[in-house]
C-alpha cells in the first residue's frame, strides 16, 4: 500500500505507470499536502512517497506531522526530491524519512525500495503484535495464577481464609513478633452442636449457618492483619498479631455476643435455642525455640474449657 504526496499530477502519472504492473502494490494519490495527513490516516500506507516542495506546505513539514502522530509516526518515508542537496537529504534523515529518491527514480529501484521498506514495516507490525499477544498472555496467566493461588488460600464455603493459609499467615507472624518481641494472639472458635443442627435442619441449612458465622467473624476482626479462618468442619480461628492478652479476652466476648446477637434458630441445641459458639483464646510473646504449636494448642484448650464450663462462652488461657 503506497500513498503518493505530490502536487504535481505529471509526477502521480508517471509513479502509477512505473507501478502498474505491480499487481502487489496498491497506489493512493493525495495532490494537496494540507490533505496528506488525515488521507493517511485514512489509507494507512506501508509507505509514503512525500515529495520535498509544494505550495503550501514544505514536505518537511509533513514528515515530522507524520512522525508526531501515533497512527503514522512508524510508517516508513521515502522523500522524492528534484535534486540530490547534502544538506537536504541530511535533514529529511534527521527528522525521520527513512529513504531519499531524486524524482523520477528508475523504476527498478523505486519498486525495490517501495518493496525493502513496505516488508520491513510489515514485519514491525506483526513483531509489534507479537510481542502485545505476548505481554498479554503474560499478564492473563499471571492473573490467573494468581487467582489459583488465592483460590488454593481460601475456604471454597465461606470466602474465609482456609486451613492451609492458616499455618503460612501463622509462621509469618510468628517470626515477626519474635523479631519485634511482641505478643500475637490466637482465638479458636467452634459452633456449639453443630452437629444436632445439621441432623434437625439438614446440611444445606448447616452451610448456611457456617458461612453466616464466618461472615460475622470477619466482621468482628477488622484491622488489616487480623485473619479469620474456617479450620475445618464448624471450626474458626482468629489471628491477631499484636494483640495483649488483656484485649484478647474482650474481643473473645465480643465475637461470643456478635454470634448470639444473630438469633439463629437452633432448637436442638440444650444450652439455648440459637446458634451459639465456644471461644479459646491464647497469647504469647514468641522466644528461643518457640514454635506456634504451642499458641494453637493453648487455645484450643481453652476452647474446650469454655465448652465444659456451659458453651456460649469464652475462655482465655494463662500462664503459657
Amino acid at each position: 500500500m503506497v500513498l503518493l504526496v505530490d502536487d504535481q499530477l505529471m509526477v502521480g502519472e508517471a509513479i502509477r505507470r512505473a507501478l502498474i504492473d505491480e499487481t502487489e502494490i496498491e497506489l493512493h494519490y493525495c495532490s494537496n499536502p494540507l490533505e496528506a495527513l488525515a488521507v493517511a490516516k485514512r489509507v494507512k500506507p506501508t509507505v509514503i512517497l512525500q515529495d520535498l516542495v509544494m505550495p503550501n506546505m514544505n514536505g518537511l513539514t509533513l514528515v515530522r506531522q507524520y512522525r508526531a502522530d501515533p497512527a503514522t509516526k512508524a510508517i516508513p518515508v521515502i522523500v522524492l526530491s528534484t535534486e540530490e542537496e547534502a544538506t537536504v537529504k541530511s535533514e529529511a534523515f534527521r527528522i525521520g524519512a527513512n529513504d531519499y529518491l531524486v524524482k523520477l527514480p528508475d523504476r527498478i529501484e523505486l519498486i525495490a525500495r517501495i518493496r525493502y521498506h513496505s516488508a520491513a514495516y510489515l514485519t514491525q507490525i506483526q513483531r509489534d503484535e507479537a510481542y502485545r499477544a505476548l505481554r498479554r498472555s503474560q499478564q492473563e496467566l499471571m492473573e490467573t495464577n494468581l487467582e489459583l493461588q488465592r483460590l488454593t488460600n481460601v475456604d471454597g464455603l465461606t470466602g474465609l481464609s482456609n486451613r492451609r493459609y492458616f499455618d503460612q499467615y501463622l509462621d509469618t507472624e510468628w517470626r515477626q513478633a519474635m523479631r519485634a518481641r511482641e505478643p500475637i494472639s490466637l482465638l479458636i472458635i467452634d459452633v456449639d452442636h453443630f452437629k444436632q443442627y445439621n441432623d434437625t435442619y439438614g446440611h444445606l441449612a448447616g452451610d448456611e449457618v457456617l458461612k453466616t458465622v464466618a461472615t460475622a467473624v470477619r466482621g468482628t476482626f477488622q484491622r488489616p492483619k487480623d485473619l479469620a479462618v474456617r479450620m475445618g468442619g464448624e471450626e474458626f480461628a482468629v489471628v491477631l498479631p499484636q494483640t495483649l492478652a488483656g484485649d484478647l479476652a474482650f474481643l473473645a466476648d465480643k465475637v461470643v455476643q456478635a454470634i448470639e446477637a444473630l438469633g439463629l434458630p437452633h432448637a436442638a441445641s440444650p444450652i439455648a435455642d440459637k446458634v451459639t459458639i465456644s471461644v479459646g483464646g491464647a497469647t504469647h510473646i514468641p522466644a528461643g525455640d518457640d514454635q506456634p504449636e504451642r499458641l494453637i494448642e493453648a487455645a484450643d484448650k481453652a476452647m474446650y474449657e469454655a465448652k465444659r464450663s456451659g458453651r456460649n462462652r469464652a475462655a482465655t488461657a494463662t500462664g503459657l
